[in-house]
């Protein structure tokens, strides 16, 4: 039996779209690049955008990352219609704010039979998934709870045995959407697991939550990555477990690095918050995510010829040019390329169009901004003898690369291929770190603990990396003035530049 629905059309309701990102640390380009779409889609249609925060992994939470999200998106001038800080008519617009609304969604799907308790420990769950793998078996959970009886699940509730709810897929038949960019899709049941709804500290999962807010927000359209095609049939089951209309989905391609490999921040800066501090400007990040997935009409050969324009210069285009001319139907499925050299290049074309008065004002908004300046002085103050010496001790403040060479950076009695290898540990470990000194160092020192290396080999390191030299302000808070964002880039950008320089230094006869 094949389950299939459609949703319902779009002239019978308001056009209502969303972003849903997660504070679980710097936001994200994905989010720019979805949140746009879901803009331009918006005003496109005289319709609303809402933002709705997602914090119910608690685990993850980060209690800053909520004001980045909406500061970044504010400075790309993304600005939403309801949302947790302007408000709205269906809120709250905070998840973890709306956990007795999916409380008692749920219990009205375990009441009709579309979901279920399930008391497995999460050891007992690892043990299954374990040896699913050992049996070359696709891990899935094995539905032991099921077919419970009564007595058996009361039993387990007065011996305060604590369980999740899980959405009770039909064990036969498939389920078919449609996708607004693909057609329609089907999922056999077979590949689609009992998810989890109702965790066993009473948050619901990414799914339920999902859903149930969609359809209370009257949310029209769901503009998303196409990474969570996967999870729409479950959407779909609980769309129909509800009685519910569905809304249209559009699975955005992912963007990608040049490689084709899907975007991460191991090839690629992803927080906006590098960008931001870089110094590019939010018109070239805007203009540079327009220009993904092919949905921006690109001027052809004989129109730039008659206009005058250059090839380049055709690819430059406003917000107010995006919802004049985006058209969704022109999205290609191909990831679209996130090329750093190419955004380089566009936020210089719109830097030279800069006056000098803007220009200065862009510089003095950023890297000479005064926050960022007076959180420089007390790192050189005690160690320079006049004002013009600062940039000898703080220019790797301001630079963009910063290259040591071999005898700075490769330790005493270290290899450079065995230090590139810390070096890569080294930048798992900041990933991690709260980005406060106390943390810093001590993720630095375990980590030097496990390799062998010593506090000052790492540090030393380090203070390479960051700043060329083996002189420097204090290390710990030099990285915190520079900022996670940029610090994790230099470490990462460090790492490639010089895996490829031993390459080709052993390719040479």
């Amino acid at each position: 039996m094949t389950q299939e629905t459609h949703a319902a059309s779009a002239s019978e309701k308001p056009t209502r779209v969303r972003i849903a990102p997660s504070p679980t640390g710097d936001p994200h380009v994905g989010t720019a690049y979805i949140g746009l779409l879901n803009y331009i889609f918006a005003t496109q249609r005289d319709g609303q955008f809402v933002l709705r925060i997602e914090d119910t992994d608690r685990t993850r939470f980060v209690s800053t990352s909520e004001a980045m999200i909406f500061d970044s998106l504010r400075w790309l001038g993304l600005c939403w219609n309801e949302g947790p800080d302007v408000g709205g008519p269906y809120g709250p617009y905070r998840q973890s704010e709306r956990t007795e609304i999916y409380r008692e969604y749920c219990q009205k799907l375990v009441d009709s039979g579309a979901a279920y308790r399930a008391f497995e420990t999460p050891e007992e769950l690892e043990a299954e998934r374990k040896s699913q793998i050992a049996a070359k078996q696709p891990p899935k959970y094995n539905g032991r709870s099921r077919d419970l009886s009564q007595a058996d699940i009361a039993a387990n509730l007065s011996a305060g045995k604590p369980f999740t709810i899980r959405l009770k897929v039909p064990a036969e038949g498939s389920t078919t959407f449609r996708d607004e960019l693909r057609g329609t899709i089907t999922f056999d049941h077979f590949n689609v697991d009992d998810q989890v709804l109702l965790k066993s500290d009473g948050f619901p999962t990414y799914h339920l939550a999902n859903v149930v807010d969609d359809h209370l927000m009257h949310i029209t359209d769901v503009i998303r990555a196409e990474e969570w095609i996967s999870s729409t049939p479950k959407h779909v089951l609980l769309y129909q477990a509800f009685g519910w209309h569905l809304p249209r989905f559009w699975h955005m391609p992912l963007l990608r690095n040049v490689d084709k490999s899907k975007i991460s921040k191991r090839k690629n800066p992803v927080s906006l918050n590098y960008y931001r501090e870089s110094g590019f400007l939010p018109n070239a990040m805007l203009n540079f995510l327009g220009l993904m997935g092919g949905g921006m009409a690109q001027m052809t050969e004989q129109e730039i010829v008659s206009s005058g324009a250059s090839t380049k210069e055709s690819d430059i285009f406003s917000l107010a040019d995006m919802v004049a001319k985006y058209d969704f139907n022109r999205i290609s499925l191909g990831g679209p390329v996130f090329d750093l050299v190419k955004l380089k290049w566009l936020n210089g074309e719109y830097l030279r169009k800069l006056s000098p008065d803007e220009f200065f004002a862009a510089l003095r908004q950023t890297v000479f901004s005064d926050s960022y300046l007076k959180s420089i002085v007390p790192l050189v103050q005690t160690r320079i003898d006049t004002l013009g010496s600062i940039g000898d001790m703080a220019d790797f403040l301001f630079r963009d690369n910063v290259m040591p060479a071999e005898s700075i950076w490769v330790p005493k009695k270290r290899t450079a291929e065995e230090t590139l290898t810390f070096a890569a540990d080294l930048l798992t470990t900041l990933e991690a770190a709260a980005w406060e000194t106390a943390a810093i160092e001590a993720g630095m020192k375990k980590l030097g603990e496990e390799k062998g290396w010593s506090v000052k080999e790492n540090f030393m390191l380090l203070r390479a990396i960051l700043t060329g030299s083996t002189q420097s302000p204090p290390l710990l808070e030099s990285l915190i003035v520079f900022g996670k964002a940029r610090s994790l880039d230099r470490v990462r950008r460090f790492i490639d530049g010089q895996k490829k320089l031993l390459i080709q230094a052993s390719r040479k006869p």
